[in-house]
């Protein structure tokens, strides 16, 4: 599947896990190629981007190719 319909299934407050179901966040909305969180939750208050191409599949939840340090180590503040 491609990253278009990934982010055509993703909603509004779902879960976002790694890949090994650990919790990342909570999506805000998808912007573009990118999954914008919530800052709710998050330690230091900010928004942050993930790139729509770590998603590896979309149920209730919004399952990431990577760990949450991997991830920590690609998104940006937004």
């Amino acid at each position: 599947m491609g990253t278009l319909i990934f982010t055509d299934h993703i909603e509004k407050h779902q879960e976002v896990v790694d890949c090994t179901g650990a919790h990342v966040g909570t999506v805000d909305r998808v912007e573009g190629e990118q999954i914008k969180l919530t800052r709710r939750g998050s330690a230091d208050g900010l928004h942050h981007l993930i790139p729509a191409a770590l998603v590896a599949a979309v149920d209730t939840k919004v399952h990431l190719t990577r760990s949450l340090n991997e991830v920590m180590q690609v998104w940006q503040a937004g």
